[in-house]
This record gives structure tokens, C-alpha cells and sequence, in this order.
């Protein structure tokens, strides 16, 4: 029973960790597998895979993960690699750099986002305007 590892599936997609429905928490969320939010969450979010926010869930990050399924609410930043995707239930206020972005009619999107290039090298980041060089994204208050 508990020397088994239970890994739940989302949309095909093997999640190693569950924060569910009336849960609330803060810190830091650092896991190589992907991650489930169903609950409250203010904080940071590294994620190796990916990402999934339930339709009850409220975030308030700085996140990175390889794709990022949004059903609640998001505050904060965002860097991905790959794929963001905004459902008709989701809501995103910040900023976010992403591979691409898909939007579902319904969702509410306010803030920026930069595509970059999935294939370019090194890390994503944000070119600033004055150096040139790559920062992360900080969180936006408010």
C-alpha cells in the first residue's frame, strides 16, 4: 500500500504529484515528473514535465515546466518549452515565454507573451532591451 509509487494519468500524461482540491500551501515545488493543482498554491514551480492546473485551482507562481495546461487561475510568470494551453475555464494575469500558445475561446489572458524558439539553443529567457542578454522572468504584484 504505501511502498507503491501511484502515478495518476491527465490527459495522457503520467502525473507523479497531486496537489488536490482543498488544499492550500506555499514555498517552493521542485519535481522531475509532472505536477497536478487542483488546490492553492503561492510560490514557486519547477516542473521537468508538465504542468496541469485544475478548473478549482488558484496559483500564484513564478513557474517553469515543459508545457502548462491552465483550467484555473494563474498570477505570476511563466517560461516554458513547449506548449502553453489556456482552456475555456482558464484565466493568466502576467507574463509568459513560451514554445507556443493556444488559446480556447473563453479564457482570459491579461499580460504579455513571447514566443521564442523551441530548437534555438541554450535556455529561454527574456532578451533585454538595452544588453541584449537573457533574464528570467521576476513576479509581477498587483
Amino acid at each position: 500500500m504505501f511502498g507503491k509509487k501511484q502515478i495518476v494519468e491527465n490527459n495522457g500524461e503520467k502525473v507523479n504529484t497531486i496537489i488536490g482540491k482543498g488544499t492550500s500551501c506555499e514555498g517552493i515545488i521542485n519535481t522531475t515528473g509532472s505536477l497536478r493543482l487542483d488546490g492553492d498554491f503561492k510560490g514557486e514551480i519547477k516542473v521537468e514535465g508538465d504542468l496541469f492546473v485544475g478548473e478549482n485551482a488558484t496559483v500564484e507562481a513564478v513557474i517553469e515546466a515543459r508545457n502548462v495546461y491552465v483550467g484555473g487561475y494563474i498570477r505570476g510568470n511563466m517560461q516554458t518549452e513547449g506548449t502553453v494551453d489556456l482552456t475555456s475555464t482558464g484565466a493568466f494575469f502576467g507574463e509568459m515565454l513560451v514554445g507556443k500558445l493556444n488559446v480556447e475561446e473563453g479564457a482570459v489572458f491579461k499580460g504579455n507573451c513571447q514566443m521564442h524558439d523551441p530548437k534555438s539553443e541554450g535556455e529561454p529567457g527574456v532578451a533585454t532591451e538595452d544588453t541584449g542578454s537573457e533574464q528570467s522572468l521576476p513576479v509581477t504584484e498587483g
